[in-house]
This record gives C-alpha cells, sequence and structure tokens, in this order.
C-alpha cells in the first residue's frame, strides 16, 4: 500500500525537536506542523520524537499511533545538552532509524555522527539566526555532510548558501505555516478595547513578539521612536506590544523617555486563546524586523485581514511576498517606519490591496496554508531515500 506521496511505507523516523508542548515559539510551532504533515503523509511509518526541554508529552496532543516521545527536560539544565546529545546517539545506534530530521541546526552534529558510523540519512531545518554567521567548524562540517536542508524562506536559504559554500542542490525552500481556523477576520473585541482602555474608532497598531534582550532586532523600539511622528498626524494613534521578556525594562524606559506613557501599552504575556483578538484589535500589525527568518506573525494578522509592515532585510520579504502582502520598509530607518504607518492607518498607502481582509486571508491561506506546507513535505518526500544508505537525494523545490 502506498502512501500520499506515491512512496511505499516506511519503518521509522527519528524526529528531534528543542521544544515542542511547553514553549511556543517559531521552531516550535514549525516543528508541530512539520510532524503533523509528515504523520498525515506516512501513517503507516513509526515516529520517535526526541525533545530536549519538555518534560513530558501534552496530554491532548493527537498522532498516528506508533508515535513514542522522548523528553529529556527533565535532566538538570547544566547537564541537559550533553545528556540529550547521549540519548540522540544511543538510541540512534540502537534504533538504526530510516531517516533522521533534525528542526534544529545544532543537532546535526550528533546526526553527522550516526551518518558515519551507521550510514543513517539526516535533514535539518535553518530557520533563521542560529542559521547566520556560523563559525563552529562541527557544525558546519555536519550541514555540508546533511542530505537535504530545508530553510523556512529564500532569505534564509539564500544566505545560508552564500555564507556557508553549502552545495545548493541539498538546500530547500519550505516556508512556515499557520492555523488558519484559529485566526479569523472579526470585529474589535470589546472586552480588550475596555481592557486596555480604548476607543472602537482608535486606530491601533500592534506587534507580537519576545521582549528579549538579544531579539532587539523584532523592531519594536523602532516603532516607539517613530511614534512622536505618527502622533502628530494621528493624536488617537495606540501601540501595543504583546509578548513578555528581559528587554522589557528598557522598552519602559524608552517609552517614559519619549513620554509615551499614555499610548504605548506593554500586555505582556497572551495566552494563545486570546492572540487572534488582538489581531483583531488591531488596525495595523507591524514588525520592522531585521533578523526574522520568516516571522509567522504576519501570516497570522493576515490571515485576521489586518494591513501588515515588515522591514526588507529579513525574511519578512518572503512572508510578504515582496511588499504584495503588505509593506516592506527599512527598519534602520525611523522616519519611513513613520511615514508608512501614517500612510497605512489614513487608508492611502498605493497597495490598495492591503486594506481587502477577505483577500488577503485567502491569498496568505493559498499561499503558506498547511495545505500547501503538506504538499511541499510530499514533494521532498521523494528526496527520502531509505536504501541503499548514503545516496544524496534529488533535489525538489518547494515552489511559492
Amino acid at each position: 500500500m502506498k502512501n500520499q506521496s506515491g512512496l511505499q511505507p516506511k519503518h521509522r523516523f527519528h524526529l528531534w525537536l528543542p521544544n515542542l508542548f511547553e514553549f511556543k515559539g517559531g521552531i516550535q510551532t514549525y516543528s508541530a506542523f512539520f510532524l503533523q504533515a509528515i504523520q498525515n503523509l506516512y501513517p503507516d511509518a513509526e515516529y520517535d520524537i526526541f525533545i530536549k526541554h519538555d518534560k513530558k508529552p501534552s496530554s491532548d496532543f493527537t498522532s498516528v499511533a506508533k508515535t513514542r516521545f522522548h523528553c529529556a527536560g527533565t535532566i538538570p539544565l547544566s547537564l541537559r545538552t550533553p545528556g540529550f546529545a547521549a540519548q540522540l546517539f544511543g538510541q540512534g545506534i540502537l534504533q538504526n532509524p530510516d531517516v533522521i530530521i533534525s528542526t534544529h541546526l545544532n543537532f546535526t552534529q550528533v546526526a553527522y555522527q550516526l551518518k558515519r558510523l551507521r550510514g543513517i540519512p539526516y535533514w535539518t531545518i535553518a530557520h533563521g539566526v542560529e542559521a547566520w554567521n556560523i563559525d563552529n567548524p562541527k557544525l558546519l562540517n555536519a550541514l555540508h555532510h546533511a542530505d537535504r536542508i530545508l530553510a523556512v524562506s529564500r532569505y534564509t536559504g539564500d544566505r545560508l548558501l552564500k555564507e556557508q559554500n553549502l552545495n545548493p542542490q541539498k538546500v530547500s525552500i519550505l516556508p512556515n505555516t499557520f492555523d488558519a481556523d484559529k485566526f479569523l477576520p472579526a470585529p474589535k473585541p470589546t472586552y480588550l478595547l475596555e481592557r486596555h482602555q480604548l476607543k472602537p474608532e482608535q486606530p491601533i497598531i500592534l506587534t507580537v513578539a519576545r521582549l528579549s534582550a538579544s531579539e532587539q532586532y523584532k523592531g519594536y523600539d523602532q516603532i516607539i521612536r517613530a511614534m512622536p511622528k505618527i502622533r502628530s498626524l494621528i493624536p488617537d494613534v495606540h501601540y501595543i506590544i504583546v509578548g513578555k521578556g528581559d528587554d522589557k525594562f528598557r522598552i519602559e524606559q524608552l517609552i517614559t523617555e519619549l513620554k509615551l506613557e499614555t499610548c504605548v501599552t506593554l500586555a505582556g504575556f497572551v495566552p494563545d486563546t486570546e492572540l487572534a483578538d488582538y489581531y483583531n484589535l488591531c488596525n495595523l500589525f507591524a514588525m520592522p524586523s531585521k533578523g526574522e527568518g520568516f516571522g509567522i506573525v504576519y501570516l497570522e494578522a493576515l490571515a485576521c485581514g489586518k494591513p501588515v509592515l515588515g522591514g526588507n532585510q529579513d525574511g519578512a520579504i518572503d512572508a510578504l511576498c515582496h511588499g504584495k502582502l503588505g509593506a516592506l520598509v527599512n527598519p534602520d530607518d525611523i522616519d519611513q517606519i513613520a511615514e508608512n504607518i501614517i500612510l497605512i492607518l489614513q487608508g492611502t498607502y498605493p497597495n490598495s490591496f492591503i486594506y481587502q481582509p477577505q483577500s488577503l486571508r485567502q491569498m496568505v491561506i493559498d499561499t503558506f496554508g498547511f495545505g500547501q506546507f503538506q504538499k511541499g513535505v510530499a514533494e521532498l518526500g521523494y528526496d527520502i531515500n531509505f536504501a541503499p544508505r548514503r545516496k544524496v537525494a534529488k533535489t525538489q523545490s518547494f515552489k511559492f
């Protein structure tokens, strides 16, 4: 019996993930969708899922029957990296899987050792900053010996190829996806207007991002610096940042310094059940970043029918289809950020498509919906070569 990709059912996959259940970030979201897609395509295979930081599987996680989760989150943090590596290596030797798929580049060093000893082919996924400016010789060697590297955006893939001189036949593009059923256009939620003491007609800018000192490239501070100019033409504008992290104190200082306490709100952590409501609360989703590998939040905002602004120096270029789905600005140019936000909020931005909620939603689903994602995994499935081992797979690229 053949599976949906036309291949005979295979034996065993090893998937190596940093997180899956207890933390929601871009890599974790991608990992969950990848697991869902590959299980849909290979329902008769066996899956061993190794997760570095989770302590136990989620009780409500649904998957195919032959799936086993191995969580290393109970290992003390100081010992977790070597402990997890030992687990991956030991189980790889014992179980001898048909293919290893790592959703983080760092795990490929173990995969390379298994390939040397047992000929096990391995894939890995390049997301963003972790794939740029790599100077670890062991990691570089592991990347060069990978059978397939999936990049979440053409920007990430091109940068990886340019910086690391990889074989371009080994690199394919498989963009991020999102859950279209969770993100739908809706009126501004009354409870959020009341919570933040806002009026329904008030123009609201939204950013959803971790406030991490290591992720200041997200661009939320640039929007704060642009607010005085924006307010000069749109006095009642309000900016909300959803997310928590160790950069909060610096941002609060910047808000105070610019006397913006009444028009900038740090909403902090927001549960998943409220995230779509925050997208629907805003008139514009803006994240003029310069270090995003892709940016799933752009897709979620677009699925809610919202105009979106991103940076023109990173993976947002792919997420916004080179400006077709939203505005792309220089993330270092505060005046340009302010001017484009003003145009969008005033309804005069030259790309009128961003003001068509249902059309935006349909295009982002057609381009980046889960159906397209699974189709891309299926196309790449022809690349999986279970025997003979050590044979480099034929190139297949996901087009969008």
